[in-house]
């Protein structure tokens, strides 16, 4: 790899000492045991003193283990310790072994690749670490030894959460890694020079757990931010946050005082008006067309106005100065509980702002700040929902359907779509979901899933559903590969069976809602071309698309099959500061994360296929880790409900030129945004994060 350091340190002066001191002592011993062999009171007490002797050796080696320190200066840095280094105890056969437990301390949040160099091949996972504190990552080996299972989604197919760290285990390969020859550390384009240091490893059969250590805790202060790290802007008093909060509200206006496109669309070249949100081709360029008839152009955020990303705390109080239990939020139905719910230190703050009432308010001020900054679109009902009857401040919204990815049966978010069953739920899910709001105009449309994780594993697919309880898919597959089992033969039967689900689903929202627009399924990564083929019915074709900008090379290849506009429904930038992870897609620090949203929003406004780009999410996720760990650094507000300045200003400029960018008359911008002090990739793929990008 290009700036690679590879480095195998030998073990010091001291520890080496240690070793020779003991081999005397033995040889002595022996001696001795020699000489007094026909005393057998004096040899039984040599051999207690020998046996003691040989504890205390093996004590005193593995205890003045030489820590391991690795340093991350160069684009893609790696450091490589062969076992002995790390420990000369260490047993190379990990044969029987389910759990590596590493002591080791980062001077960054940002993740790196952990590494088992082992005779069955090399095999890496992302570590995401807390920064500036010692702690013992208990590592389950199944991560390195399977491939990925069978949750409905992509990230909760490859995010797992632990209590010390946090790691995705999407890439990097799996191997029995029974026979373990080194380990290695590798971080790609490091914000700034960092260092990993490793004091202890051990192997074990069974969970020792993970743990914060030397007096580390708490991780998190009473704002809800990270103690082991300060910045500019900190938190320190919450008469300094009140200041900070009053000192906002006093700036916060809308870009332009009158709207004349009541939903924010642009006033010129009006299109005619039809009650709903709907899309044309203009000019050879495809716009979304508001109630109005006004020419609109989605630029929208996830998550405003929704629920506040939660933590949880099971098993994790000590990593918290104090558990806010008015902040605490039970799952839907359950009864409140202390001890398990989880708990939003962004709910803590905004009702020290607002008020044991405020959602309302609250969402008054998420609408102030959207339209002041040029957003222009929510996702889901939350926002509208939580203002007031006849309010003026409504934003358009896009709406995600749930109920049927879920249903009992589904494996990797394919239900079994062969059962009468589940048309029955996609029915009654379409009907309680969209009756409502089926004439409600604020709505441009739905979306019918989200990031299915089957594309290109449809052979893994087929495994689950055979091992799986019996269905009436399990039967139509056992039928089919009856007839014969080769891999084209499975990706058929996977292909067809998502076919069916889109034709069930498709004509139930049809059913219930003949307004809106049919925003697809948010596809994540890049599936193959047959599954974008498959993908029909749509008024749109939406994807989630993390890079620097939409690839134009995939967005054409999108648009020659579908022949459709083109919704990007996710993408996103961050920083590894503050104790978060920097999330997909990295920059430097929060003036290159503007200059990143100007980059991306501007490239996708220049395609003439797309008409919305909406960013991953509104509020940072807690530094502890939402319910799958991801901790990322990728708010709009953070956790103290104060916005990114760099990021705001970057967007308003970008966004008062996108109908002039989107109509062809001005081109995007060529400032790219820097990843790190050591360089940029020319593609963000090589950040580290292929699939999901």
């Amino acid at each position: 790899m290009h700036g690679a350091q590879l480095v195998a340190r030998e073990a010091p002066c001291e520890r080496k000492s240690v070793a020779l001191c003991v081999g005397s002592l033995l040889q002595t011993a022996h001696v001795l045991r020699i000489n007094y062999g026909g005393f057998r009171g004096v040899r039984m007490r040599l051999d207690q003193w020998l046996f003691g002797l040989l504890a205390w050796a093996v004590l005193v080696v593995s205890a003045n283990a030489a820590p391991q320190k690795a340093l991350f200066a160069s684009d893609v840095s790696t450091t490589q310790w062969p076992l002995a280094n790390l420990d000369p105890q260490l047993p190379s056969d990990w044969t029987d072994v389910e759990f590596l437990v590493i002591e080791f301390r980062s001077s960054t949040s940002q993740r790196f690749e952990l590494g088992l160099i082992s005779d069955e091949g090399n095999v890496s996972k992302r570590i995401h670490p807390f920064e500036n504190v010692w702690v013992r990552a208990s590592i389950p080996l199944r991560f390195f030894r399977q491939g990925l299972g069978d949750a409905d989604e992509l990230a909760s197919t490859v995010n797992q959460p632990r209590n010390s760290y946090w790691i995705n285990i999407e890439a990097g390969g799996h191997a029995p890694v029974r026979h373990v020859r080194a380990l290695s550390v590798t971080m790609r384009y490091p914000a700034h020079a960092s260092t990993l240091e490793i004091r202890k490893v051990s192997l074990s059969k069974t969970d020792p757990g993970d743990a914060v250590l030397d007096n580390g805790t708490p991780l998190i202060d009473d704002f809800g931010q990270y103690v082991h790290a300060d910045w500019p802007g900190k938190v320190q008093s919450f008469a300094s946050l009140q200041r900070e909060w009053a000192q906002e509200d006093r700036m916060l206006v809308p870009k332009a005082a009158i709207r004349e496109c009541r939903y924010g669309g642009y006033a010129s070249g009006r299109r005619k008006p039809t009650g709903f949100f709907r899309v044309e081709k203009i000019s050879d360029r495809w716009w979304l067309v508001d109630p109005e008839g006004c020419r609109f152009y989605s630029t929208g955020v996830n998550g405003a106005g929704a629920e506040p990303p939660l933590t949880p705390i099971i098993g994790r109080s000590k990593l918290f100065a104090s558990i806010p239990t008015f902040a605490q939020i039970p799952a839907p139905g359950a009864a409140t509980d202390p001890l398990r719910d989880p708990v939003s230190f962004y709910v803590a703050n905004v009702l020290q702002r607002f008020g044991r009432e405020w959602r309302t308010p609250s969402a008054q001020l998420t609408s102030r700040r959207m339209r002041a900054w040029g957003l222009n679109t929510a996702y889901g009902t939350a926002l509208n929902d939580a203002l007031p009857a006849g309010s003026t401040q409504r934003q358009p919204y896009v709406f995600p359907l749930r109920g049927w990815q879920q249903s009992e049966g589904a494996i990797m978010g394919l239900p079994d779509v062969y059962s009468d069953a589940f048309a029955r739920r996609v029915d009654s899910e379409a009907a309680q979901q969209l009756e409502e709001r089926k004439t409600d105009p604020w709505m441009i449309g739905y979306f019918i899933g989200n990031e299915p994780p089957w594309p290109a594993r449809e052979s893994q697919l087929v495994d689950l559903v055979l091992a799986g309880p019996k269905s009436a898919i399990q039967d139509r597959f056992r039928s089919e590969l009856g007839k014969g089992d080769t891999p084209a033969i499975r990706k058929a039967l996977v292909h067809a069976a998502f076919t069916r689900y889109l034709e069930i689903v498709n004509a139930a929202v049809r059913r219930h809602d003949p307004n809106h627009l049919n925003l697809g399924i948010r596809f994540g990564g890049t599936p193959p071309d047959d599954v974008i083929a498959l993908a029909r019915g749509f008024d749109v074709y939406s994807m989630n698309k993390y890079r620097w900008a939409p690839p134009k090379d995939f967005i054409d290849r999108v648009y020659a099959i579908q022949k459709l506009p083109i919704l990007i429904g996710e993408f996103h930038f961050g920083v590894p500061e503050h104790g978060l992870a920097p999330g997909l897609v990295q920059t430097m620090n929060q003036v290159e994360r503007g200059v990143a949203y100007s980059y991306y929003v501007e490239h996708a406004a220049e395609h003439p296929a797309i008409v919305g780009t909406h960013w991953y999410q509104w509020i940072d996720q807690p530094v502890t880790g939402r319910r799958d760990g991801e901790n990322y650094n990728i708010g709009w507000i953070d956790v103290t409900d104060r916005p990114y300045p760099e990021l705001v200003a970057a967007a308003k400029a970008t966004h008062a030129k996108l109908d002039d960018i989107h109509s062809g008359k001005l081109a995007a911008t060529t400032r790219m945004p820097k990843a790190s002090e050591f360089g940029t990739p020319e593609d963000s793929i090589y950040l580290g994060i292929p699939a999901i990008q």
